[in-house]
């Protein structure tokens, strides 16, 4: 087993030119190299030969750097003696805590919290973020740097799956049994804290985001049940009528624009025709989901665009909490069995794409969807739409002849 070890500026090369590059422990076994962070930055002019120089403070970085270097080689000359396996892991962990303690960079919890309001979510996408600090505080081992591991994040997983969901007082006194949270509650805690911690790597805050080592280990749940309005109810929903600039009129036009476009709540309130070109027939335009920035393409088809000239081109503002009690009160007008809320709208555009012939391809970029993965159950309910189609067909050919 062959193994080096040295020091170098910038290893990825993503510093700009007069930029601030990261010092790291390069270790080479075998040809393959690992990066351990120091947390000591400087300009590329002021490293030279593993040293920092003509800089402010270069004296005590330099220190610094030497004490890093050295655990790094305690570790790996430990474990040469022993003839056990070099864990990059353990050495980042003991080099994090020294990190730690030499800087007053914010703990990793102090550090989630400030980044929640510069990540440029939506309001609706942020309360989905919020919940991940009171969880990962009450949790208790993911608070420093240091504690951000694989074994943690297993550990975290096994908690969160101890928890119930939130249960009203009415329900509680009834007697309701509480629900422990399901894999796909869960998996958005891991989603939001993945993509958190990919932003720490990029700031060069964590070496590896400790999820790439956790692939497939957490299970996302499934949502084979998609509701939606079928054609007729789609018909019976459009045919209602309602008094003129009143909410439930509101709803119901916003609700339409968004069954016939598959924008998402949030996506319908920000839409501005001046995004969209006129190709002499129709009204497109290829845009970002607010919730993801996934590219999708947008057409106006008659319906909506029906809607938009009621409003002078423009969608009908509401917010979604008034929005769902409106559409709750339509439901109870039209009779209608499925619950009418907000995503209903963009499950029955996918739907009806379907039914009627678009391919699954074609869906997936109209809701900007980040993979086809996300499109294909609602194939799912189409292919079981059809299957009890057949089943109904068959009951009737059985009774057709006497069997």
């Amino acid at each position: 087993m062959k193994i080096t070890n040295s020091i170098v500026w910038d290893h990825r090369g993503r510093v700009a030119d007069g930029g601030l590059g990261q010092l790291e422990v390069r270790i080479t076994i075998d040809r393959k190299s690992y990066y351990i962070g120091t947390g000591v930055k400087c300009h590329k002019s002021e490293f030279v030969a593993g040293q920092i120089v003509n800089c402010p403070g270069a004296r005590e970085l330099n220190e610094r750097l030497a004490i890093i270097y050295s655990k790094v080689l305690a570790y790996v000359n430990m474990c040469v003696e022993n003839n056990v396996a070099i864990n990059t892991e353990d050495i980042r962990k003991e080099v994090w805590l020294l990190v730690d303690m030499q800087t007053d960079r914010p703990s990793f919890i102090e550090w989630v919290e400030k980044q929640l309001p510069m990540l440029n979510l939506a309001d609706g996408t942020v309360k989905h973020y919020l919940p991940l600090v009171s969880r990962l505080t009450d949790f208790g081992k993911i608070r420093k740097w240091q504690d951000v591991t694989v074994e943690n994040i297993v550990e975290w997983d096994a908690y969160l799956r101890t928890l119930t969901k939130p249960m009203s007082d009415a329900r509680r006194k009834a007697g309701v049994k509480p629900q422990h949270l399901g894999d796909g509650a869960i998996w958005n805690y891991h989603k939001n804290l993945k993509m958190l911690l990919n932003r720490a790597v990029l700031f060069d805050l964590l070496q590896q985001n400790p999820y790439d080592r956790l692939r497939g280990k957490f299970n996302r749940g499934t949502k084979e049940s998609v509701e939606y309005l079928t054609e007729e109810e789609m018909r019976q929903f459009e045919g209602m009528i309602l008094p003129t600039g009143s909410p439930l009129d509101v709803a119901h036009d916003l609700f339409i624009f968004q069954m016939w476009t598959g924008l998402s709540f949030s996506d319908a309130q920000a839409f501005d025709i001046n995004d969209y070109k006129w190709d002499g027939h129709r009204w497109n335009n290829t845009g970002e989901r607010i919730k993801t920035g996934v590219p999708y393409v947008s057409s106006i088809l008659p319906p909506a665009l029906h809607v938009l000239e009621k409003y002078g081109m423009k969608v009908p503002k509401m917010n979604n909490a008034d929005y769902n009690r409106q559409l709750k009160a339509l439901q109870v007008m039209t009779g209608i069995k499925t619950r009418l809320h907000s995503h209903l709208a963009r499950h029955t555009f996918a739907t009806y794409m379907l039914r009627n012939g678009v391919k699954i391809e074609n869906v997936s970029r109209m809701l900007g969807h980040t993979n086809i993965t996300q499109t294909q159950r609602y194939a799912k309910v189409i292919a079981q739409s059809v299957r009890d189609d057949f089943e109904m067909i068959e009951e009737k050919i059985k009774q057709g002849n006497g069997r």
